[in-house]
């Protein structure tokens, strides 16, 4: 049987540099990748516990002078089953560290810190941690990450010539169905091939069978009378098999779901789990409960100088759309006349705005007139990171926003923010055309993609360097 590369480069000889089909296939189209796959982590569990047992039994002998001290030898009988069943668990061993050098070596490295964590409480209760010498577990424990970040930068290019840059043998089946194209797969048209979904043809069945041995996904694009043959076929193949369904990129699916009786397409999950929803709630009223306290003094000045300039409120409310498309009242500094207020937010504010008082210009100028958000933040109506909130009436050009882009309201998905990834890139002030919100909003989606807790301080950070912006007006 030739090999995979060959195959390869076969397949790509008979398509032809347009794409084309080919005409003639040797079946079946690849040889099996299971094997190679299992070799490749095999490799990759040997070679892990070698780097451990290097780094560990290196640093031994160069702080202790010996390979078998006591100590050394019950943390490595300890630390190299606990690492493996920790990069077991943590999928180190899978066809992504097969294929991805940077998710190989950050799987290798939580696994050596749980392997690292756990070997601390077992030895605690085996009444043995007293026998670890500090700085050499210290140093034994960075000697193994920087052996295995070694290794496994070693043993990628070797997988990746195995196993092939996707480390699967994919088909898609072309049944007259939308058009696709999918990188380093195998693409066969039914019609050129004469193949069907005939399940009462045992023939026909025998020659699906051979274009899809040895294939790890078979995915079909079939005109929807048809799909109930290629599912069943698919069911009796022994195969991953997949119906392309072109509502599921326009809809965003995430997933499918079977109730009693009725199936469902899971379109919608939220960004945030309950742990990192308790996570950032909690940084919030840390963080607004202690600015609050350290600015009261400011805060108390600012309103004095408002109320005593034209005697109107201090403060400015305003509705505005927040988490769960939910309508709340925001607090702001009043930085306009009182006759001159805007409620809906029709208007946005700009540069020599007459409506601005004197006092008004200079807390807009400098974001002050934000501050008494923190409020909303306690009230749990915002976030200290998040989409800027905006006004129901905002008009981008002479549209309303979600008007310009249906994926408007994704970002009602969060609770509504001090600041956000469009501020700190400078996006702000009125917005003047369509293409003023279509920037906002794809930061605002951008933030919406992996929250983490380390991203919201990094964005807390940088709104200090534009307090003051030629656009705060």
């Amino acid at each position: 049987m030739a090999t995979l590369e060959s195959d390869l480069a076969e397949h790509r000889r008979a398509a032809g540099p347009d794409g084309a089909r080919p005409q003639r296939l040797k079946l079946p189209l690849a040889p099996s990748l299971e094997r190679r796959r299992l070799q490749s982590y095999l490799m990759l569990l040997v070679f892990d516990g070698l780097a451990l047992t290097a780094g560990l039994m290196m640093t031994s002998y160069l702080y202790l002078g010996s390979l078998s001290e006591d100590g050394t030898l019950a943390q490595w009988a300890i630390m190299l089953p606990v690492y493996w069943t920790a990069a077991l668990s943590l999928k180190a061993y899978s066809t992504g560290s097969l294929i991805a050098l940077r998710t190989a070596q950050k799987r290798a490295l939580l696994a050596l810190l749980a392997a690292f964590t756990l070997s601390l409480f077992v030895a605690f209760f085996a009444k043995s941690s007293q026998s670890f010498s500090r700085i050499n577990t210290g140093v034994g424990i960075v000697a193994s990450a920087a052996l295995l970040m070694w290794v496994r930068a070693l043993l990628q290019p070797l997988f990746r010539l195995r196993c092939g840059p996707t480390a699967e043998n994919v088909l898609v089946f072309d049944d007259g169905g939308t058009p696709v194209r999918v990188p380093h797969a195998w693409h066969i048209d039914t019609r050129e091939h004469r193949l069907a979904p005939n399940r009462h043809d045992p023939h026909m069945l025998d020659r699906l069978g051979m274009f899809m041995a040895n294939m790890d996904r078979v995915l079909v694009s079939c005109p929807p009378e048809r799909r109930m043959d290629w599912a069943l076929v698919f069911k009796g193949s022994n195969i991953c098999g997949e119906i392309i369904e072109p509502e599921v990129t326009s809809l965003g699916v995430l997933g499918a779901r079977r109730g009693h009786g009725f199936g469902a397409l899971i379109v919608s999950i939220g960004p945030l789990g309950l742990r990192n929803r308790v996570a950032k709630r909690i940084m919030d009223l840390a963080i607004a409960g202690a600015a609050l306290l350290f600015l009261a003094p400011l805060l108390l000045v600012v309103a004095a100088m408002i109320k005593l300039e034209d005697r109107g409120p201090v403060f400015f409310l305003q509705q505005r759309q927040g988490r769960n498309n939910r309508l709340f009242w925001i607090y702001k500094f009043r930085s306009m006349r009182v006759e001159k207020l805007d409620a809906s937010g029709a208007r946005s504010a700009s540069k020599d705005d007459d409506r601005i008082t004197r006092i008004g210009r200079f807390i807009r100028s400098t974001s002050i007139d934000e501050l008494p958000q923190l409020l909303n933040v306690l009230r749990g109506d915002m976030s200290i990171v998040g989409p800027r909130p905006h006004a129901i009436g905002s008009l981008a050009g002479s549209k309303r926003f979600w008007e310009v882009d249906p994926r408007y309201l994704l970002r009602h998905s969060l609770k509504p923010g001090l600041t956000g990834l469009a501020q700190i890139r400078g996006l702000r002030g009125a917005t003047d055309s369509e293409e003023d919100l279509t920037n906002r909003l794809q930061a605002d989606l951008e933030y919406l993609d992996g929250w983490t807790v380390w991203r919201d301080l990094r964005i807390m950070l940088a709104t200090l360097t534009v307090l003051v912006h030629d656009r705060a007006f």
